[in-house]
């Protein structure tokens, strides 16, 4: 919006522009309107990642859950980043979502092998723990993007649902379950 840089002290009796002082202080108070005016002029834009700043699009991903993203990456790919996040936000969980997420946090294809269902429960009559029985997704990558490989399984984690068990490959190269050499007590060790 365009506005005079004058609009508010156009706005006083002529007899109140003869005094030096009083016109100074109503300009203090004229420039802080003319920031908050323009802020609110501006406040449809906040919001819009092509314009935004990026430190905004930052917060604004940190709103769809997408709170991993490096400030030292260039502009554009932060604003993809969180632009693909919403896009995806409604097949979260899903095969869909998954990798079209992963794949632009990768910059490249994803594949993902899964096993087609989700299962509440065993039923009743059927009492195999056949681990055939339990929804399964395995994803395999070639890239991590700008992610340490710990923040890389983090991520995925936080997008498959709870009860799927899953494997995680860079490559040829396991990354999700870990599993450590047996230990003294004959248990083997596995982070989270």
């Amino acid at each position: 919006m365009s506005r005079r840089s004058d609009w508010l002290l156009a706005q006083l009796p002529m007899g109140m522009l003869d005094d030096d002082f009083f016109v100074r202080f109503v300009s203090l108070f004229q420039e802080v309107a003319t920031t908050l005016l323009d802020g609110a002029a501006n406040i449809e834009h906040v919001v819009d990642l092509t314009v935004a700043p990026p430190e905004l699009v930052r917060w604004l991903g940190s709103w769809l859950a997408v709170t991993s993203i490096d400030a030292s990456l260039p502009e554009q790919t932060q604003r993809m980043l969180v632009h693909q996040a919403g896009r995806t936000l409604a097949w979260r969980g899903t095969r869909r979502g998954l990798d079209g997420f992963l794949s632009a946090v990768t910059g490249a294809p994803v594949e993902i092998d899964e096993s087609g269902w989700v299962r509440r429960d065993l039923q009743e009559e059927d009492e195999r723990t056949d681990t055939d029985l339990l929804p399964r997704v395995a994803i395999r990558v070639a890239s991590l993007g700008w992610l340490s490989e710990a923040d890389f399984v983090e991520l995925v984690a936080d997008e498959i649902p709870a009860n799927v068990a899953w494997e995680l490959h860079l490559g040829e190269r396991q990354l999700w379950p870990v599993t450590a050499a047996v230990g003294s007590s004959g248990t083997e060790a596995s982070t989270p």
